[in-house]
């Protein structure tokens, strides 16, 4: 049996999505780790079948039957299965592998690989029964010679997208019936285009209300009604959500020290980041980091 590392994945998988960007495989047979905690460096797309429970960001979620899932790597996450037995697919791929500027916005800008997506989709019997043949072609293009295989597989990631976001349509999706709306949403948008840090030498530039308002030349008094009208939230709190949800992916799927997870979210100071991060959650960086061993 492959050795398998703290994800779950077998490590001869994770050497092959470092080397190729991506990589496919059927679930089946008994499984001997009851909990899968995601990984930070690639993203996921899975069709299950069985019974578990799970969590995205602070969501929880239930899977009794079939359904698809998509993993974004910057959001913890984490999966307990309720039975021994698993069936469907995993492909697992780099942001890397995506390679072109249209496609990377297809991941990033999907409710379904953003923080405040849905990330998890009950399908019925002929739904699923397409999506299993769609991975089924996958993986057989996968084992293949065919020269061009990595952009087809580029373009199969597409289509099951889109056809996840047609079988449920965003619930949340804007409108932009007026002013507030547009500006709001290009608030949360801008947001969320800052993550992930990938470096502590490139760290978080728009940290306040009034980092905002400049970029987006308004006035912050009146990015912050339009953000708190729309969304009900007021701007700060939105972004103190976002980084704290980017510090504790970091905390708990990197080995990353706490002094480079604060200067990389913008913190002058590790104190300043201790503070801030407690003052949130409750809970010190090193404390949460020691909860997962």
């Amino acid at each position: 049996m492959p050795k398998r590392n703290i994800s779950g994945i077998p490590e001869s998988f994770s050497k092959d999505i470092k080397l190729k960007g991506f990589k496919i495989h059927e679930l089946s047979g008994p499984l001997n780790h009851s909990v899968a905690h995601g990984r930070r460096d690639f993203y996921k797309i899975g069709l299950v079948t069985g019974n578990m429970v799970g969590s995205h960001g602070d969501k929880a979620f239930k899977i009794n039957g079939t359904a698809l899932f998509f993993v974004n790597p910057n959001i913890p996450h984490s999966i307990v299965r309720n039975s021994k037995k698993r069936a469907g697919y995993a492909f697992l791929f780099t942001e890397a592998f995506i390679a072109s500027r249209e496609r990377t916005e297809i991941l990033q800008n999907s409710p379904l690989f953003r923080s405040d997506g849905t990330p998890v989709i009950p399908l019925n019997k002929e739904q699923a029964a397409f999506m299993a043949g769609l991975f089924k072609k996958m993986l057989s293009i996968h084992s293949s010679n065919y020269h061009r295989k990595d952009e087809l597989l580029k373009n199969y990631i597409e289509l099951i997208i889109h056809e996840a976001l047609r079988i449920q349509p965003p619930q949340n999706e804007p409108q932009h019936k007026n002013a507030a709306s547009r500006i709001a949403h290009s608030f949360t948008e801008l947001l969320e285009r800052q993550f992930p840090i990938d470096t502590a030498a490139e760290p978080l530039k728009l940290r306040t209300a009034q980092d905002f308002a400049e970029s987006l030349a308004v006035h912050v008094n009146y990015l912050n009604r339009a953000v708190k009208e729309v969304t009900g939230k007021p701007t700060t709190t939105h972004i103190a959500e976002r980084i704290t949800t980017e510090a504790k992916a970091l905390l708990l799927y990197t080995d990353w020290s706490v002094a480079d997870i604060a200067y990389g979210l913008g913190f002058e100071y590790p104190t300043y980041f201790n503070n801030y991060f407690k003052r949130v959650t409750g809970t010190t960086p090193n404390s949460l980091r020691k909860e997962k061993v």
